[in-house]
């Protein structure tokens, strides 16, 4: 009867050891999963920025690698300086205007091309001759294995006059260097050595 008693108190051991392990691993478990949440959640945290509006309203943005949206970025840059540079109206102000904010975005190598058409007469001809021009962009290439980033631009330019419209193809080369975001460059990027590779008719159709 002694002995059966012993059994039955070792068997009882053994079994508060065994609930006692089992509670230690829930408890491990519970606290390691609230653990891995809360770091989890602040990281979710960390990602959300508020935006202040003009000082009225909050807004709320997610955050990013800045890398994600280089590519789109870069060919916005490119887009961008295009329209500007090659969107003349017959106004010398307005020429003026589009330029200035084109050179924010190149380096001196756009403004010597730009010099080279002034000497020229082309901007002259633009206004005399009350010339609209416009481009539209069919795509930009860019390539992002190599820094700086080489880019080729295709486009087509249409020059309206009051006669006529002329169509013309338009190629330009240039790199791409990374730079500081601002107001007039919001996308971080510089134009350097910018060249036209092709500007040639297409085709004159009579108005």
């Amino acid at each position: 009867m002694e002995f059966k008693t012993l059994r039955n108190i070792e068997n009882s051991f053994r079994q508060i050891r065994l609930y006692a392990l089992v509670f230690a691993v829930l408890c491990i478990s519970v606290v390691g999963y609230a653990v891995w949440q809360s770091y989890h959640f602040a990281e979710q945290q960390r990602q959300k920025i508020y935006v202040l509006d003009q000082g009225k309203s909050l807004m709320l943005a997610l955050a990013q690698d800045v890398r994600i949206n280089r590519p789109v970025e870069a060919r916005e840059h490119v887009r961008r300086f295009h329209e500007l540079f090659f969107t003349l109206a017959p106004d010398k102000n307005a020429i003026e205007s589009n330029m200035k904010r084109a050179f924010n975005l190149a380096d001196k190598s756009a403004f010597d091309y730009y010099k080279d058409l002034s000497e020229k007469g082309y901007y002259n001809r633009i206004i005399s001759g009350n010339v609209q021009q416009r481009i539209e962009i069919d795509s930009v290439r860019c390539n992002f294995e190599t820094y700086p980033y080489a880019v080729k631009t295709f486009a087509r330019q249409y020059i309206i006059r009051s006669s006529n419209l002329t169509e013309r193809s338009l190629i330009t080369s240039c790199y791409l260097l990374n730079s500081v975001r601002s107001d007039s460059n919001p996308q971080g990027f510089n134009i350097e050595k910018f060249s036209v590779l092709e500007n040639k008719d297409l085709r004159i159709t009579d108005r």
